[in-house]
């Protein structure tokens, strides 16, 4: 059993940030690869409006052809009723996600500037779209800026707890803390991680940190220590935000898998990921993406104290 829940986002929050699409086929492979490796958890895509995000126009294809592996979630990210309806249909279909997820920001600012609408208005809608799933779906609620915002600044520890035991009320009891823009530090992660344990014991926490400035790593090692055992990440540490949104001057990338995996394996703390196909499967994603991706491990090789 491994120690720790790895979500693999390559595929999802990876790809939205890409201008150029990505055949239907080879994000089919790639996600099959993240499987074979050991993921227990994949974001597969998004049924995002087409004319937003035109990465996703394919979301019920891809997922109509995607192989299955026992006991994997894959995960479709969903914006409104609309798009969990569309998961209700794959579903219904034999074909959908397993896993849905529900997003909030934790500052007015931002959810207005992300997500065209107030706060209020976006709880709303996240009450509707959790009825609408009909509990047939893992859900997974998350709060973006949930560390700080690029246009208010400091977000109050209280309002992002209030988030969690809302999302809690909603039937919602795995809540991921997004670490938007980067502006997290240890410190700040302790703290935030270890009040929200006690304030909400039943909702298991997930952390989903960028590494905009190179505090990723460090900051999800902080996590670990106040108890945190699921985390995103993203092979190559891509994504972070849509194409035609820039925070951070343009990067705001994931975590990246292959440098997260290694240090874990390193710290003593099994992953379950297959070791020997983790470089090969990176440099698939390199490939997929035509460039070279920030990773450290995929230059430098795994630890050879492993």
């Amino acid at each position: 059993m491994a120690d720790v829940t790895l979500c693999e986002c390559f595929a999802r929050d990876g790809l939205q940030h890409e201008p150029e699409f990505l055949a239907t086929e080879r994000k089919i492979a790639l996600i099959d690869r993240f499987a074979a490796l050991g993921f227990s958890r994949i974001e597969a895509t998004s049924y995002s409006n087409p004319s937003v995000v035109p990465q996703f126009a394919d979301a019920s294809e891809l997922l109509a052809q995607l192989p299955r592996r026992q006991g994997a979630f894959y995960k479709a990210t969903c914006a409104n009723v609309r798009a969990v309806e569309r998961a209700l249909a794959d579903q219904a279909a034999g074909h959908g996600a397993n896993e849905i997820s529900l997003l909030v920001s934790a500052s007015e600012s931002h959810s207005q500037k992300n997500l065209k609408r107030s706060r209020e208005d976006q709880w709303a809608n996240i009450a509707a779209m959790a009825g609408a799933a009909q509990g047939r779906f893992r859900l997974i609620g998350t709060i973006s800026v949930a560390f700080g915002c690029p246009f208010e600044g400091r977000v109050a520890q209280e309002q992002v707890l209030a988030d969690v035991e809302r999302f809690a009320r909603l039937g919602v009891t795995h809540v991921t803390l997004g670490d938007t823009t980067g502006v997290a530090t240890p410190a700040s992660v302790r703290r935030l991680c270890t009040a929200m344990t006690q304030a909400a014991p039943e909702v298991t926490p997930i952390a989903h940190f960028h590494d905009t400035r190179a505090t990723g790593l460090a900051n999800y090692v902080a996590a670990l220590d106040a108890g945190v055992s699921w985390f995103d990440c993203a092979f190559g540490g891509v994504g972070g935000h849509p194409a035609k949104v820039t925070y951070g001057g343009g990067h705001t990338g994931n975590v990246s898998t292959e440098d997260w995996v290694n240090l874990l394996e390193a710290m003593g703390v099994h992953t379950g990921i297959d070791l020997q196909g983790l470089l090969s499967v990176a440099a698939e994603c390199e490939g997929a993406l035509g460039r070279e991706l920030h990773s450290r491990v995929i230059r430098s090789g795994l630890s050879p104290l492993l």
